[in-house]
């Protein structure tokens, strides 16, 4: 790790640095950079251009530009990234972020308006601000203060990857490692774009899990019959899914599917108030499951019913339904194989399907969890991180997924892999009132130019 008089330069240099820092930030919250197909795509190129002039600027790199790559089985290009390279020789880090935000739902819920960042309370209130346009500028921001402290030839090859599709599957990510993978290589990859403990204690996450989503229907008539002169005898479809999607857990809201496993993982403390404050959760409804609740988030598969078509209440009718249509998400614990936990639960809806319903799987995607190998990288990056944020950081796991994680892993499997974040759990990503507080944004920056300063400094 830097000496002394080398960390208090680049602490100084960091607090000189935020104000333009959050100034770029608000600029690019004003781009409604949202990469789904149904919306403008146009301030998908205007937030990478954006970017693209805000890295030219750092004066780090030898060449910064905007590319795309192919959508595998398509003829369709995906949205625009950024990648900046700059060689030098001794170790090479690649720094990864994205520029695409989610829709922002009901603009009534928002306190604010969603694309003008507004600072309340040592918060910066917008969509993007938190997930993960911040997580660019941290990069950015921490690469100008490395080379003002340590000089223009600081001994550090970097690669810059700002993803524009992250919000929308990272359909061409595969691909675009392919292609770039010469300029994408590295001995570090630094990943911001998780979650923090909290606003002071910094996290580094260690654990993801991966996830199984599917479309299944269910079928037990060749037609609609009438419930009144048949209902009783004849099965009908929305009886037979009931029964059928009840056999994914048991009675405590556990999986209870043979063949899906749960990770070995120690977890931190963390009882139920906690999770009633973070999650908004209505006194008169219950946790599920058993055990630890962060090993119930962190560590086990969960299924979870996230679509259904059938009849809606408005045009209900005494009818037996011949068919249901639902989409089932899984998440699968992170170190078992998302596929093989699919044919896991495949197999199980197959044998547990009643009154003879037919089945039919479709729109199958998994993606895969990831584990972090311990090493040289996870003990400079949690140095790095008690540094900057002045406590000692938890490693966590994390009940989401990030499937392109596995595939840096897969594509890369020498470099060590650090998932960092400038999030914490007060900040509503996806959400309405999404915010980034400012203070953890500094905290961030200043970890992550410790972090390349030590690299820098140890090539």
């Amino acid at each position: 790790m830097i000496a002394d008089e080398l960390e208090a330069r680049l602490r100084a240099a960091v607090a000189a640095a935020m104000p333009q820092a959050i100034a770029e930030l608000t600029e690019l919250v004003a781009i409604p950079s949202i990469s789904w197909p149904a919306f403008d795509q146009a301030p998908m190129r205007a937030s990478a251009e954006a970017i693209r002039a805000l890295a030219d600027q750092t004066g780090v790199f030898d060449d910064v530009a905007i590319r795309t790559a192919r959508i595998p089985g398509t003829d369709e290009d995906g949205q625009p990234a950024v990648l900046g390279v700059r060689d030098a020789a001794g170790r090479r880090v690649l720094l990864y972020a994205h520029h695409d935000v989610q829709p922002v739902g009901d603009e009534a819920i928002w306190l604010t308006s969603p694309f003008v960042a507004t600072e309340r309370d040592g918060r910066l209130y917008g969509r993007g601000t938190a997930d993960d346009k911040a997580g660019v500028l941290t990069h950015l921001t921490a690469l100008k203060v490395v080379r003002e402290v340590l000089g223009d030839d600081f001994g550090l090859g970097v690669s810059l990857f700002v993803e524009g599709e992250e919000e929308y599957g990272s359909r061409s990510f595969g691909q675009f490692l392919i292609d770039n993978r010469d300029a994408l290589a590295a001995d570090l990859i630094v990943v911001a774009d998780s979650g923090n403990w909290d606003s002071d204690t910094p996290g580094l996450t260690v654990a993801l899990r991966g996830n199984a989503r599917f479309t299944l229907r269910v079928r037990t008539l060749t037609h609609a019959l009438h419930s009144g002169m048949f209902g009783g005898a004849v099965p009908d479809a929305m009886l037979a899914t009931i029964k059928l999607l009840n056999s994914l857990w048991d009675e405590t809201g556990a999986v209870a599917v043979p063949g899906l496993r749960s990770r070995d993982g120690v977890v931190p403390e963390y009882d139920e108030q906690r999770l009633r404050e973070e999650t908004d959760l209505p006194t008169t409804s219950t946790p599920i499951g058993t055990g630890p609740i962060l090993d119930r988030i962190w560590n086990r598969p969960s299924i979870t019913v996230t679509g259904i078509d059938h009849a809606t209440t408005a045009a209900a009718s005494n009818t037996l339904s011949p068919e249901v249509t639902v989409v089932i998400s899984a998440r699968v614990a992170p170190g078992q194989d998302a596929v093989e936990a699919y044919q896991a639960i495949k197999a199980h809806l197959e044998a547990h399907a009643p009154f003879g319903a037919q089945l039919e799987f479709s729109e199958v995607d998994c993606g895969q969890g990831f584990e972090a190998q311990p090493g040289w990288a996870t003990e400079l990056g949690l140095e790095a991180l008690e540094k900057g944020y002045g406590v000692a950081p938890v490693e966590l796991g994390v009940g989401g997924s990030i499937p392109f994680i596995s595939e840096l892993a897969a594509e890369f499997p020498d470099a060590g892999i650090l998932v960092t974040a400038v999030l914490d759990p007060q900040g509503s990503p996806h959400s309405p009132n999404e915010s980034l507080h400012l203070a953890t944004f500094e905290h961030a920056v200043l970890a992550e130019a410790i972090l390349l300063a030590s690299l820098a400094t140890s090539a």
